[in-house]
Parts: structure tokens; C-alpha cells; sequence
């Protein structure tokens, strides 16, 4: 076998040859569209096939209650007297979610500043950072169970709730599950601000505190918003830790202090036992979920969008 030399390839070959890369090309193009595009397709099929399900395995509780199911605060699965409401679930949903965000950003974004700024590639911040993503990755239970034998007895010595249950308990758990998620992305965005930015600010004699207030948050403070919106979607969803911690009970909570519900804990006492118009009005509440957590992710993009 041999090789001919370049010069005596025929021109009209190497146009072939060309014509065929081309061709090639625009084949793995239209095949990697597709791909992607069924792909697109498959989690669009996923999304709706959640919906459907919901809202048909919803439908005799909307039949039988219409609005009224999101402003009522009765549930009573009392045979002959039957009847259903949302309000003190999503109340306790949002009161738990919306304490546990308070007390879960400063932390987030004290610790994010002290990792990607202050401390920005020492021993020191590699340990923190690290342990930040190690409770990233600790099960919710293991949060409820810590909680239940640790936080909760402290809450009874403080004298804060007879049994140490209630919306402050779960609300503090939820805090703590929910710093990592915060951090992590307020960390990525910290570190994507240019250092030319920085130090142009530290040339024309500015102080650390000048160069965050003025460069650093306002470069990243779209990605460290949606670092809270995303711990604030966690925190609504959460279920096993706020089940153990909250009370479990039917009221709406009139304090911090109080017992009370939310739509995933309700869901998760009763799903296994419940039957009929009950079971309808559990998966109306799992559907109400949906929508809310939709409505956040929605409103979330629209300040990115306008922060940016």
C-alpha cells in the first residue's frame, strides 16, 4: 500500500471529499437537534403528566368544595359531615418557609462573603466550604431527627412551648437545611465578579467594605436572589423535617410559638390511610403545592430578569 502524493489527488475528489465533511457535519447537527429536542419534549411530557394526574385525582374535591377550598380553614374527615379546607395548610406552609428564609439569608450570605471574599482561597474557607456542601447532602430526616432530640428539648428549657413543637422549631431546622443551597450559588456568583473590577476599586483607594457594597453586590446580586428564591422553594416543599417538628396539628398557628400544619406534612400523615373525598381533597392540596412552588420558580425569574 502507498500513499499518493497531495498534488495528484484529482481536484474534483477533493470537492467530494468536502461535500461529504459538509454533509457529515449537517447530519450530526440535525441528529444532535433532535436529541435534544426529544429530550425537551420528554421532560414537557413529565411536567404535564404531573398536572393531569393531580388535577384528575383532584377533581371530586373541586367538584364538591370550588373555591371555597382554599379559604377554608376546617378539615374534618368525620363520616356524614365531611369537609375540607387548604387555608391553615397553606398558612403553616408559608408562615414556616417565610420565618426559616429570615433566619437562613444572613446566614447564607455572611457565610458566602467570608468563603468566595474575605477568606478566598485559605485552608479556613476550603473547611467551611466543604462543610457546607457536606449538609447539602444530609437526608431531612437526619435534620428532623436532630431537631427532635436536640433543638426541641432547648426550646422547652427556654420555655418558649410546653413540648418544644411548633412553627419556630420547624422553622429553625428548615433554616439550617436550607443555608447550603443559598450559599453554595451566592459562593459561585461571588467568585464570578472580575478581579479587574475589584482591584480598580481598591487602586482609587477604596476599603473592603466600599469594594463589597459598591462592586461585589452589585455584580452578583442577581444570582445570590436567586439562590434565596431556590431556599425558598425548598423550604416549602420540605416535609419529613417539618412533620416531626411542627405539632401536626389542624389550627392555624397564631404565633411563632404555636403548633400547626403544613400542605406537605398533611400529606404525608394521611395519604396512607385516607379514601374517597379525603384522599381527593390530600391530592388537591399536593396540586395547590405544584402551583405555588410555580408561582415562586415564575416570580423568581421575573426579579432576576429585572434585577439584571
Amino acid at each position: 500500500m502507498f500513499i499518493l502524493p497531495l498534488d495528484t489527488i484529482h481536484e474534483g475528489s477533493m470537492k467530494f471529499l468536502y461535500i461529504q465533511l459538509i454533509l457529515m457535519q449537517v447530519n450530526s447537527d440535525k441528529i444532535l437537534k433532535r436529541v435534544l429536542f426529544a429530550a425537551s419534549l420528554v421532560i414537557l411530557l413529565i411536567a404535564a403528566a404531573m398536572v393531569f394526574s393531580l388535577f384528575k385525582g383532584s377533581l371530586p374535591s373541586i367538584s364538591r368544595f370550588g373555591w371555597g377550598f382554599l379559604f377554608s380553614p376546617e378539615w374534618d374527615p368525620t363520616q356524614g359531615r365531611e369537609h375540607y379546607g387548604a387555608l391553615l395548610f397553606i398558612v403553616g406552609t408559608l408562615l414556616t418557609s417565610v420565618v426559616a428564609l429570615i433566619i437562613a439569608l444572613p446566614l447564607a450570605f455572611f457565610t458566602s462573603l467570608f468563603v468566595a471574599e474575605y477568606f478566598r482561597g485559605t485552608k479556613i474557607a476550603t473547611i467551611v466550604s466543604t462543610l457546607v456542601d457536606l449538609l447539602a447532602g444530609i437526608p431531612s430526616i437526619i435534620y428532623g431527627l436532630w431537631g427532635f432530640y436536640m433543638l426541641r428539648p432547648f426550646i422547652v428549657t427556654l420555655g418558649l412551648s410546653p413540648q418544644g413543637f411548633g412553627v419556630l422549631t420547624s422553622a429553625l431546622v428548615l433554616a439550617i437545611m436550607v443555608v447550603p443551597y443559598a450559599t453554595s450559588l451566592s459562593n459561585n456568583t461571588i467568585m464570578m465578579v472580575p478581579n479587574e473590577l475589584k482591584e480598580a476599586a481598591y487602586s482609587l483607594g477604596a476599603t473592603r467594605l466600599e469594594v463589597i457594597r459598591n462592586v461585589i453586590l452589585p455584580s452578583a446580586r442577581s444570582g445570590m436572589t436567586a439562590s434565596y428564591i431556590l431556599a425558598f422553594g425548598r423550604a416549602i416543599g420540605e416535609t419529613l423535617a417539618v412533620t416531626m417538628l411542627i405539632g401536626n396539628e389542624n389550627i392555624i398557628p397564631k404565633g411563632l410559638c404555636s403548633t400547626g400544619n403544613t400542605m406537605a406534612s398533611v400529606i404525608a400523615n394521611q395519604f396512607g390511610e385516607a379514601s374517597g373525598l379525603q384522599l381527593s381533597s390530600l391530592i388537591e392540596i399536593g396540586l395547590l403545592l405544584f402551583v405555588m412552588t410555580t408561582l415562586i420558580n415564575a416570580a423568581g425569574k421575573y426579579i432576576i430578569k429585572k434585577i439584571a
